[in-house]
């Protein structure tokens, strides 16, 4: 991908890596270990993003 990247793009690629991140450990330990994996946990090889 180029280094010099459109401000749209560069602001969606930024969101992504945000919501990429685990449940914090206070979540998982007031559920009862019930949410231990986010539902938008997204690998950067398995899966891409749309343009």
């Amino acid at each position: 991908m180029a280094t010099h990247k459109p401000l749209g793009r560069k602001l969606r690629l930024m969101k992504a890596t945000k919501q990429n991140r685990r449940v914090p450990a206070w979540v998982m330990q007031r559920t009862n270990r019930r949410f231990t994996r986010h539902p938008m946990q997204r690998q950067w090889r398995r899966s891409k993003l749309k343009r």
